[in-house]
């Protein structure tokens, strides 16, 4: 009797080994499955992205060259000229923009991060202004960028009477990414470890001293993140800048001159000239700046966060 129910056991014991032997077959050949399908989507987008800068890289840059790059457009619906002047536009209308949206979002995302709640307990006024600016940049941030264009036409342009001006565009501009600036930038601030604020305020560092030597050198990378996003949509956006802006194709000579973006140029080229194979051209080149400009942008973050690191 003893000797049939330790067979059965043996026989009990080697169905469960086997049943779980096959679980973790099933488990491996599935996750191998996922991870294949996700490799593949990954290899295609990329694909994807390669095509497409390969394309108008490969028909673009057969229309640049010295003349191309330092001579202003011509105007007209011939597409004659270079972009000269389309390029200078769009490096300042860049600087103008975050140099107004950047310090404003990265400042409000800190209050709604670090000062909100305290503030928000000692007044319920405060706590229903909180409440409504969270909102109003959740809104924000989906609103059509042709919104924020109309917006800059009717304040900017027309009722401050700044026409179409850089100061009007980079005004425009800064309430376009501003939502954007500050949603990546509480995301970063939020990362940073609770702890690494117990142990500063522990050692007697001020509230301000722990933002500032602490949690903001420790949420930089995700900061830059939002601002290389901002400059991505500053560079390539038309709607806001066609009404903001203008279309003036010689280089502005201050705040209140008009201007042309690149961006811009090229939907002109593509749309009011016959001449498309400058309009790739120009493409070619916007590309190649936003990747100069990250590149730029995530150098001088490694730099300042090594700085206030204290290294």
């Amino acid at each position: 009797m003893n000797q049939s129910l330790t067979d059965q056991e043996k026989k009990i014991l080697a169905r469960e080994k086997a049943s779980r032997k096959s679980n973790i077959q099933r488990r491996r050949i599935s996750q191998n499955i996922a991870f294949t399908f996700l490799w593949l989507i990954g290899l295609a987008a990329i694909a994807i992205l390669v095509w497409i800068i390969g394309y108008v890289f490969t028909k673009g840059l057969s229309t640049v060259n010295l003349e191309f790059l330092t001579t202003r457009p011509a105007g007209g619906f011939d597409g004659e000229g270079g972009i000269s002047t389309t390029i200078v536009t769009t490096v300042y209308l860049v600087i103008f923009t975050l140099s107004i949206a950047a310090p404003l979002g990265i400042g409000a995302a800190i209050y709604f991060v670090e000062y909100a709640n305290e503030a928000q307990n000692r007044s319920k006024f405060i706590q229903w202004l909180v409440r409504i600016a969270r909102t109003g940049v959740e809104v924000l941030a989906g609103v059509p960028s042709i919104i924020f264009g109309l917006f800059g036409f009717a304040v900017f342009v027309s009722y401050m009477k700044l026409g179409f001006s850089l100061l009007s565009a980079g005004l425009s501009g800064a309430c376009l990414v501003l939502p954007v600036i500050i949603r990546t930038t509480e995301e970063a601030l939020l990362a940073v470890p609770e702890s690494y604020r117990e142990g500063s305020l522990g050692l007697g560092a001020t509230k301000w001293q722990t933002v500032i030597g602490v949690v903001l050198p420790t949420a930089i990378p995700g900061i830059v993140t939002g601002i290389v996003l901002s400059v991505g949509r500053i560079i390539s956006e038309t709607a806001v800048f066609w009404v903001t802006l203008g279309g003036s194709y010689r280089l502005p000579q201050n705040l209140m001159s008009s201007g042309r973006t690149l961006a811009l140029h090229v939907y002109m080229l593509a749309t009011e000239t016959r001449a498309f194979d400058k309009a790739l051209g120009t493409s070619a080149i916007l590309i190649m700046i936003i990747m100069i400009l990250n590149l730029a942008i995530n150098l001088s973050s490694k730099y300042f966060q090594k700085r206030l690191s204290g290294k």
